[in-house]
């Protein structure tokens, strides 16, 4: 498996609506998908509350990571403008190279 960081630009048109109404079913999503979603969380700039996200994902390939990220409900309503895919190796975690 590889692993993937996903990050989504939001749509600021209508976002905060559609975190309030989608919110319960995005995370139901990434509970229901926790075995490749190792984790997730929201992305913002100084001013801002959320901008985007952020997801480190486990999977095969970019295309299944894709595939992933449509079948999420912020996807489905708009939220996301944009979504960037990449390849992550990981050198360091918690003070120690790996």
């Amino acid at each position: 498996m590889t692993l993937f960081a996903v990050l989504f630009e939001d749509d600021q048109k209508n976002a905060a609506a559609i975190r309030k109404e989608y919110l319960p079913r995005h995370f139901a999503f990434l509970e229901a998908n926790a075995a490749s979603i190792r984790t997730a969380g929201p992305l913002s700039r100084e001013g801002d509350a959320f901008a985007g996200g952020l997801w480190l994902v486990e999977a095969e390939t970019a295309d299944a990571v894709d595939h992933l990220v449509k079948e999420d409900p912020f996807w489905a309503a708009g939220l996301r403008k944009s979504v960037q895919v990449f390849r992550w190796n990981q050198v360091f975690a918690e003070g120690a190279l790996l």
